[in-house]
This record gives C-alpha cells, structure tokens and sequence, in this order.
C-alpha cells in the first residue's frame, strides 16, 4: 500500500505490538529476544513499551507456558500492556459457565485445557442419545471444577485484568479492530474482540491508526488506516511485532 500518511508514537517512547501467540511460547521466547537486541539500541532514556494484542492462548500447545513467560519478571525491562483477545473472552466465559466448554474446544481451547494439566472430554460422538450427553455434560461438570479449582491464581489475575484497547500517539490498539461507522468512544467491546469483514473491506480512517491482531495473514499489512500484525504464528511459525518510535514504523518477525 502507498503509505502517505504520518504517524507517530508519543515523544520518548518506544512501543513494540506483539500480534496473536497462540500457545507458541517457543516463539514468543524468540521474539522477545529479538526486541530486547532492538531495544538495547534506543536513544538514552527512551521508554520501552510492549503491547500484547491478545490471543495468548489456545490453538498450540504451550498457552500455559504463555503466561508464565508473561507473569515472569522476563519482562521487567519494558512497560506492558497486555490487551483481551477473543480467545482469553472464551476462557473466562469458560469459567462462568460449564456449558460453554464444548464450544470452546471447537475453536482451540482444547489445548489450552490440556497444557493446564486437563483432558477434555470427548463429546464428538455424544450427538445421540440422551445417556451420551448426560454423560458429556457430567464430565464436562467435573472437568470445570477441576479446572476452576486448579487454575493458579496469577493466571486467573491476568485473564481477568486483560484490557480491551490501548490508545498511544496517533496509534490505537485493539485485537480485531473497530466498526467504522461508529465513533471511537462508541466501540463495543464484542466488535474489539470479534470484528473482523466489517472492518477490513472498509475504507474510512479513524482519528487513529488502528494496531491490530485476529485475522491471519500470509505476513504484517500497513495502510494509511490500519497495521495488521496476526501472521497465524501457530501454523506458520511466525510471530510477528511491529516497532513504532517517532514516525517510524518498522517490523520484526520470527
């Protein structure tokens, strides 16, 4: 895309936009090296921010792990805003309501139980009788409370302090994206975390420059009203950041 219009990030600070994870905490761990390399080359007393956009978890195997580099003091150089994904929205509606667990398992979280320690189970077959689905919905009953109750604690903090969006600069965070016809203090939190057509095919800029996971792609996409950073880590191996200082706008990928 022909970018002609500038942006920039607030004056002294550096910030890093991390697209979705996805349980691969091996390229997370990759990734984070390669800002700190970054970071160590920035104008003396520069702040150094990362934005996580959400999707920590579910879908590759080591969501777990995720979160304990997140909570570790690995991160102690940097500021960090940690953003809700729709995946973390599964999670704790997960939590609030057992029924909703063989949904969940449809789009990922099945390897976010099983990295906690959990085996999911197997419903796919109990479509049938009626005995089947007391049985599913008696194991899923059992799972629940095991999983509520061995849940550390720190974890349960984090799923639940995550924020929707993260505004900075000229630049506005956000795991999906924003509905264009809509003011930015209009947003829902739903079409934050769910957005996807409605906001992509659109053309209209908003007062920001929207930073931005959710929707795969073959790699990072900028245009003058959006940067879109998910590039489907946990199938292509790529992880992916970008790096706003001043006007600058440059990427780091896995």
């Amino acid at each position: 895309a022909n970018i002609t219009r500038v942006t920039a990030a607030p004056e002294g600070e550096c910030i890093y936009a991390i697209g979705d994870i996805h349980g691969r905490c091996d390229l997370l761990e990759r990734l984070i090296v390669e800002i700190e390399q970054d970071a160590t080359n920035l104008p003396n007393g520069t702040r150094a921010t990362i934005v996580f956009l959400g999707d920590y978890i579910d879908r590759g195997l080591q969501s777990r792990d995720v979160i304990e580099l997140l909570l570790s003091d690995r991160l102690g150089k940097f500021e960090t805003v940690f953003l809700m994904g729709n995946h973390e929205e599964a999670l704790l509606k997960f939590l609030d309501d057992e029924s909703f667990g063989s949904q969940w398992v449809r789009y990922g979280g099945g390897e976010t139980l099983y990295s906690y320690g959990f085996q999911p189970p197997n419903t796919r077959g109990s479509l049938g009788s009626h005995e089947a689905m007391a049985d599913a919905r008696a194991a899923w009953s059992k799972l629940w409370a095991a999983f509520r109750e061995r849940l550390p604690p720190d974890h349960l903090a984090f799923y639940q302090a995550l924020k929707p969006y993260h505004s900075a600069g000229d630049y506005f965070f956000v795991h999906a994206g924003l509905r264009p016809d809509k003011p930015m203090h209009e947003q829902s939190t739903r079409d934050m975390l769910w957005i996807r057509d409605e906001f992509l095919d659109d053309s209209r800029h908003f007062s920001h420059l929207i930073v931005h996971g959710h929707t795969p792609a073959e790699g990072v996409y900028r245009d003058n009203r959006r940067i879109g950073l998910d590039t489907g880590a946990f199938l292509s191996g790529k992880l992916s950041a970008v790096k706003l200082i001043g006007e600058d706008v440059t990427f780091l990928t896995t």
